[in-house]
């Protein structure tokens, strides 16, 4: 618990404001609800012609005096009207003075609530803001480890949970213990030895009902695994739907996703049984308090006559009203336990370190002048190495491609020069600067990358190519989509630039897409461009169209591309054949032909002329 505080501490500061009025507004909360009670006892005397009889009016003394003065001068008006046969003026005025203060401890009350929600809404706000950026920010090899589905929990159910529960333990903890203590005093007041005897049940209610909590968090985490678990499962079944449905599948995804509905709703039950009980067990046990005290009370008035009839219904009243509050406090407590087990999940992915951040002294490089050089790269996604002291040059305005078979180490190029991963040993330089001296920022501004599967969102094609160049004018976008060999169907779209593409764009062709993928890396106009199997997705038409607009890009730029099908880099300055993470020739394409080696066997097997 401690230990969540302290992490959401810093989401909590900028609302000092509201935490402060909070405290105070709770504060007048307690005192109201508490002083609501001992106004009872008058009314009651009135009722019981039991009225304190003061026939002088009292003087103000001063702050130090005031409670004397306060119950002095009503008894002083109470007895004026008793004694001018005008009890029901008496009772009035009693009632007036009830109905006065509980008035105004709710209007405290909602002053409270006004600021405790301001509170819980905009540090909810800021932690999905940090959660978000955070996520943003993490390097590639993070997310390779973990289940999207489970992100997206964190991120929405997770943060819910904590403002739900959390957030109302922290409204709680001031307000209700607050009207706890203010009625204990008060009844220590009244009758020490009352309240002592109160006392000696208050333990054993608390202990019986801790004890039921105890597993409430462990099993809160498993149910929140679980829910990361479903969302994964539907969002995958959605995004493989053609494989599900070709495969006759469906039965396995829904045995999957219905195993996992079961376990939660297993784990949902024996959390809510425990909830449930809560409420009704704290209440039982304040009853039984409340009974034991009647029978030692009435004791008190019947027989010893030490304490007033009037005066012990009232404090009957205060012991009733630390019920309510402890009742809340437990339930709350209870729904902490959910609160708490979201809260460290949240706060795993927030506190996470980012291995791929920029150095303390990171230069920002902000052009390209001579060459990339990669020196002696050993690089392993886990045990075995997938680049081997592997060196290039690429000097600036040429084009070299990378060859080979599927497994040989020519996409995880890719991944090292944009920084998704770092090496392990060995060095990248852009211009004789290692990129781990530069900022992740600048060298990826310096980099244009289009991947054989073609990232789109969900929006408008301006929009989509705009994340290249956000400054970028409708004029410059065309001409992007030109070069790109696009504009020729986005003009016959119905609106143009500005038609929404749908979810991953499925609304158009992959062809469309891919061409669309190069437009975006066009507008960027970047003097280094990757391009990752580029057209290996695509059928021949579709290929022709985009070669096109590739070859339009690489004019007068330096270009890496990653090629599966060969008569895509025929043109390209030097060709690197790559076998197991290691170089076994390079050169032109006609050079490699005239070696009649692995390149060669690589053209003959795709029946390239």
């Amino acid at each position: 618990m401690k230990r969540i505080f302290k992490q959401m501490y810093p989401y909590i500061l900028p609302y000092k404001t509201h935490v402060i009025w909070n405290v105070i507004y709770s504060l007048l909360y307690a005192f109201f609800g508490t002083l609501a009670f001992v106004t009872l006892i008058p009314m009651l005397s009135v009722l019981f012609d039991k009225t304190r009889r003061v026939l002088i009016e009292p003087k103000y003394t001063g702050i130090t005096n005031i409670k004397d003065y306060a119950s002095d001068l009503l008894s002083y008006k109470l007895t004026l009207y008793t004694n001018s046969n005008q009890p029901e003026k008496a009772l009035l005025l009693t009632i007036i003075l009830i109905i006065a203060t509980f008035f105004l401890k709710n209007i405290v009350g909602y002053l409270s609530s006004y600021h405790m929600m301001h509170l819980r809404n905009g540090v909810s706000n800021d932690v999905r803001k940090m959660m978000f950026n955070k996520i943003i920010s993490l390097p590639i090899p993070f997310f390779s480890e973990r289940r999207k589905g489970d992100v997206m929990t964190r991120m929405l159910g997770d943060i819910g949970e904590v403002q739900n529960s959390f957030f109302a333990i922290l409204d709680l903890i001031i307000k209700e213990p607050l009207t706890i203590i203010f009625s204990i005093v008060t009844m220590f007041y009244i009758s020490t030895k009352l309240t002592l005897f109160v006392f000696i049940f208050l333990p054993i209610s608390g202990l019986i009902i801790s004890r039921i909590g105890k597993s409430l968090k462990s099993k809160s985490l498993q149910v929140q695994n679980e829910s990361g678990n479903l969302i994964s499962v539907v969002e995958e079944t959605l995004t493989g739907l053609k494989v599900v449905k070709a495969y006759n599948a469906e039965p396995l995804f829904k045995a999957k996703f219905g195993g996992i509905l079961d376990r939660i709703l297993k784990l949902s039950n024996s959390i809510g049984s425990k909830n449930n009980l809560a409420s009704p067990m704290s209440e039982f046990m304040g009853i039984v308090t409340i009974a034991t005290l009647l029978w030692y009370g009435g004791h008190l008035v019947l027989i010893d006559k030490s304490i007033d009839g009037s005066v012990f219904i009232t404090y009957m009243g205060l012991a009733y009203n630390i019920l309510t509050p402890a009742k809340a406090i437990t339930k709350a407590s209870y729904a902490l336990k959910n609160g708490l087990a979201a809260a460290d999940r949240v706060f795993e992915i927030i506190d996470e370190p980012n291995t791929i951040a920029n150095k303390p002294n990171a230069i920002t490089k902000e052009d390209f002048k001579e060459k990339i050089t990669l020196e002696n790269i050993n690089f392993a996604y886990q045990e075995e190495n997938v680049l081997k002291n592997f060196s290039i040059e690429v000097p600036k305005g040429k084009t070299v491609a990378l060859v080979g078979q599927s497994g040989s180490g020519k996409s995880t190029i890719a991944n090292l020069l944009t920084r998704f991963y770092d090496v392990q040993s060995g060095a990248i330089k852009v211009d004789d600067i290692d990129i781990k001296d530069m900022t992740v920022e600048s060298l990826r501004g310096l980099l244009g990358i289009v991947t054989q599967d073609s990232i789109l969102f969900n929006d408008s094609i301006k929009n989509n190519l705009l994340i290249g160049k956000p400054d970028a004018s409708d004029e410059e976008i065309i001409n992007a989509l030109k070069i790109a060999n696009a504009y020729e169907f986005v003009k016959d779209l119905a609106e143009g630039i500005h038609t929404n593409i749908g979810d991953a764009g499925g609304r158009l062709s992959g062809g469309q897409k891919q061409r669309l993928s190069i437009a975006r890396a066009v507008l960027k106009n970047p003097p280094i461009m990757i391009l990752d199997e580029a057209t290996s997705a695509l059928d021949t038409e579709s290929e022709k169209h985009v070669q096109v607009a590739l070859e339009n890009m690489m004019q007068n730029r330096t270009s890496i591309v990653i090629a599966h099908r060969l008569s895509t880099i025929q043109k390209a300055d030097n060709i690197v054949v790559m076998q197991k993470g290691e170089i076994v020739e390079q050169g032109t394409h006609d050079e490699l032909l005239n070696k009649n080696g692995t390149y060669a066997k690589l053209v003959s097997m795709q029946s390239f002329e």
